[in-house]
């Protein structure tokens, strides 16, 4: 039994039973993938894989089993390799972010311009996603980072690690009623307008759908999007008043569009950064998270993620003082 072995029946698994998928993951050709997995079978003598003709179908319940440990055993060569790596000061690597649109289009350029100058070896892929998909990408193993934002308690399927605060902003064209009233609007107010906001809005658990039920309203969403600029895009067009993230929009960006505070009864959210627990960091990792929030300290951030310490965060400061800086 190998780790090659472990790792190909793994991949298998995250493939959905699907050898060609698997075999592509892990560099492999399909009869080489299936000579791994035959080996390793013959090496347990039991059978990990249920089978319907030629094809996987689901896992044994010993299988279950072997994959239990199977994923620990393949962190923990990923530690050593990282640990080995940081040791060496090795430049080369690579980091996959998985993100909201608009932590991806407002929030990291910078942060990843100014990793990029400083591990100009090291490969960034960073993929947009919807809300509902960061969390279950990254427990899926297709990304070493997730950052997702949230107005309730701390996302779950990791460490999670407080980035900043943020509150969400109304946007109108600078010739909208709104724009001149001389005062932000209220929640009644904004019941009797169109909305045009993220799709996360539409969901049964919107904190924005509950600050208005709590109000004893109703939001009338004309239309929701994932995109931020998308968002924007509407409101130009007059489908309605625009709810979004206030790092989305900005006078230089979008001199044509207004922005109003937003009733103070629609709570705040805080940008979370959430990474796989007992994971042995690279350096280029804490770079991005020392980036994107310079309160963290980097000996905490190792010891927590790594399962060393209980996590003690300082407190996430507003997106506004940190802007400047990011």
């Amino acid at each position: 039994m190998t780790l090659v072995q472990l790792r190909c029946f793994a991949a298998i698994v995250d493939a959905g039973f699907n050898i060609t998928q698997a075999a592509a993951q892990v560099h492999a050709t399909q009869p080489a993938l299936s000579k791994q997995l035959k080996q390793l079978e013959d090496a347990l003598g039991y059978r990990l894989f249920l089978r319907h003709g030629r094809s996987l179908v689901d896992l044994t319940p010993a299988g279950r089993q072997v994959l239990e440990h199977t994923r620990r055993l393949l962190g923990e060569a990923r530690n050593i390799r990282a640990l080995a790596a940081n040791q060496r000061a090795e430049a080369e690597g690579e980091l996959r972010i998985v993100t909201t649109h608009t932590q991806a289009r407002f929030v990291l350029p910078p942060a990843l311009a100014a990793l990029r100058r400083a591990w100009p070896r090291t490969s960034i892929h960073l993929e947009p996603a919807a809300d509902a998909e960061v969390l279950a990408r990254l427990d899926r193993g297709e990304a070493d980072v997730a950052l997702i934002s949230s107005s309730g308690s701390e996302p779950a399927g990791g460490v999670a690690i407080p980035l900043y605060r943020w509150r969400r902003v109304v946007v109108v064209p600078r010739d909208h009623a709104l724009a001149h009233a001389g005062r932000a609007p209220t929640l009644a107010t904004l019941a009797e307008v169109p909305l045009v906001s993220y799709e996360s809005s539409s969901r049964a658990d919107s904190s924005l759908a509950a600050a208005f039920a709590d109000a004893g309203l109703a939001a009338h969403l004309a239309m929701t999007a994932r995109d931020a600029d998308v968002i924007k895009t509407c409101v130009r067009e007059g489908i309605g008043v625009g709810l979004l993230a206030e790092m989305a929009v900005g006078a230089l960006a979008d001199p044509d569009l207004a922005v109003l505070e937003a009733p103070t009864s629609i709570p705040g959210c805080i940008t979370w950064a959430v990474l796989p627990r007992e994971r042995v960091l690279r350096d280029y990792t804490v770079d991005l998270l020392r980036h994107l929030a310079p309160q963290l300290d980097r000996h905490d951030l190792r010891r927590v993620v790594a399962g060393h310490a209980e996590p003690r965060w300082p407190a996430p400061p507003d997106w506004r003082d940190l802007s400047p800086v990011l």
